[in-house]
């Protein structure tokens, strides 16, 4: 089943880079014999209440339509959802994001007076995508996933029967281009780190919530909460994790004795990164003094290593929030993902191998480990200044 499930999403489709423009239909010449290629150009970006007034719906139903299919389109959507879920083993997060993408092209081509998808038209994915982009306000990376998923389902549908041709062949793979990472600086990075600290933590709470006590801490005084906060800012620098990665993480995971922690990413697939001596001493404090006042030892924490004040594990919304809320204590801003990117930086930086580092960010192609390569602006610099004729002039 997984062999077929790899022909119907091949790698370059599941993982596509920013485009710097639209997908565009390709055209069928002119009997005069003049034909083009018209680029889809993007619009000003709006939120979806924008939308909802351009198209004249309550923001309610536009929102509703961003998940559920129209009513004859449910069978297609749930068989495609169950082919990703059993012969493709998609996980929650996956699977979400290609279930929302399907119904919307469904709610696209039930507008243009469709009932099934064996009646869909280039044309009409075309102008889909469009509207992604002018009337949803997404941006290039939202719209190539789309793309992807829209692959992906007629690729299905035309295995299964459910279409005679498919209409995704014509059109175009948009036009690639690398964007690169932000990254922080190590000195930047350790003042978010020491943002989570025992004398942050009261005027933290207050910050966080704007006065008022969040759901996270309020009625947690006796715990330190500021001791998991450190252990997650830590493991996310120290072994560059995804925040749904440091989410997953069970106390089982983690092997201080060997410093390694044990990480299930993308597509279940496991790896062992290093945590480094602060992210140990800090996991360590964590585990020691803070995570038993959380657990309520009722099943409820699922073993996962952070848990919120109500014992149940970390959640990644969460995992933003927290992130930002110490980043605007240290006047930065910061993202989750930014520090996975500054992790891998600066390994490069610090002369670790391409290789090495690929792994412990648990990348399939090396390609997109390659990116960080050119953030190093110092090394550029002294490659210039050595090989360039102007410089050795000097």
């Amino acid at each position: 089943m997984w062999a077929v499930c790899r022909r119907l999403i091949p790698a370059n489709d599941a993982v596509l880079p920013i485009p710097s423009v639209m997908p565009r239909l390709r055209l069928e010449k002119s009997e005069s014999g003049k034909g083009a290629s018209k680029a889809v150009r993007g619009g000003v970006r709006r939120p979806v209440e924008v939308a909802a007034v351009e198209t004249g719906e309550d923001a309610s139903v536009q929102a509703s339509k961003l998940r559920e299919p129209p009513a004859e389109f449910a069978g297609e959507h749930a068989g495609f959802v169950t082919f990703l879920r059993v012969e493709c083993g998609l996980l929650p997060n996956s699977l979400d994001a290609y279930g929302r993408d399907a119904a919307q092209v469904m709610w696209s081509l039930h507008e243009a007076g469709v009932k099934s998808l064996r009646g869909a038209e280039p044309r009409m994915l075309s102008q889909h995508l469009t509207k992604l982009k002018t009337q949803r306000g997404l941006d290039g990376a939202s719209v190539i996933r789309h793309l992807a998923t829209i692959r992906v389902l007629f690729r299905w549908a035309l295995s299964t029967g459910r279409c005679a041709s498919d209409p995704t062949t014509i059109l175009d793979r948009p036009t690639r281009w690398k964007k690169l990472p932000d990254v922080l600086s190590p000195a930047q990075v350790g003042k978010l780190l020491e943002a989570a600290n025992e004398r942050q933590a009261g005027a933290g709470k207050g910050n966080e919530g704007k006065g008022k006590k969040s759901s996270d801490e309020a009625g947690r005084q006796n715990v330190p909460i500021w001791m998991r906060d450190r252990a997650l800012l830590e493991l996310l620098y120290a072994s560059g994790l995804r925040a749904s990665e440091v989410c997953s993480i069970s106390v089982n995971d983690v092997h201080a004795t060997l410093g390694v922690v044990r990480v299930t990413g993308k597509g279940n697939k496991q790896r062992l990164v290093p945590m480094g001596e602060p992210a140990k001493r800090a996991v360590a404090m964590y585990l020691e003094q803070c995570r038993p006042k959380l657990d309520k030892l009722d099943g409820r924490s699922k073993g996962a290593l952070l848990l919120s004040s109500t014992g149940r594990p970390l959640e990644r919304v969460r995992v933003w929030q927290l992130v930002q809320h110490y980043a605007k204590l240290a006047g930065l801003k910061v993202y989750p993902h930014m520090l996975r990117h500054s992790f891998a930086t600066h390994l490069l930086i610090g002369g670790a191998d391409l290789r090495v580092v690929q792994e412990m960010l648990g990348h399939a192609d090396i390609a997109t480990t390659q990116i960080y390569t050119h953030v190093d602006r110092t090394r550029l610099k002294q490659v210039h200044k050595q090989f360039h004729p102007r410089e050795r002039k000097r």
